[in-house]
C-alpha cells in the first residue's frame, strides 16, 4: 500500500477565505475515492496549529499500489479536481511512501 501526502499553501490569507478554499478542495478531491479504483482512503483537512509555520491544508490518501497511485494521477476526474485545487493554492509539496 502507498500513502500519498500533499500539503498546500493557500492563496487566501484570511480565515474565511482559507475555509472556503479548503471546502472547495475537499469537495473536489474526497469524492474521487468512490470514483477511481485503487483508492483505499482519501481525506483533505485544514491545519489547526502553528499557522505561521505550517502549511494550510493536507491531503492524505492511501492507495492499493504504486500503479493505483499512478492511475489516479492521470485519471480525468483527478485532472479536473487538480484544476480546482490550483485555483486556491500558491505552493504544493508531496511525499509518497510504502506502508
Amino acid at each position: 500500500m502507498i500513502r500519498h501526502i500533499v500539503a498546500w499553501k493557500l492563496t487566501a490569507e484570511d480565515a474565511e477565505g482559507k475555509a472556503a478554499s479548503i471546502a472547495a478542495m475537499a469537495g473536489a478531491l474526497e469524492p474521487l475515492a468512490a470514483v477511481i479504483g485503487g483508492i483505499v482512503s482519501l481525506t483533505v483537512r485544514p491545519n489547526v496549529a502553528h499557522f505561521d509555520a505550517n502549511w494550510d491544508v493536507v491531503l492524505v490518501g492511501d492507495y492499493e499500489s504504486l500503479d493505483a497511485l499512478d492511475a489516479y494521477q492521470v485519471h480525468p476526474e483527478h485532472v479536473a479536481a487538480v484544476a480546482i485545487v490550483r485555483q486556491h493554492t500558491a505552493q504544493r509539496v508531496a511525499v509518497d511512501y510504502e506502508l
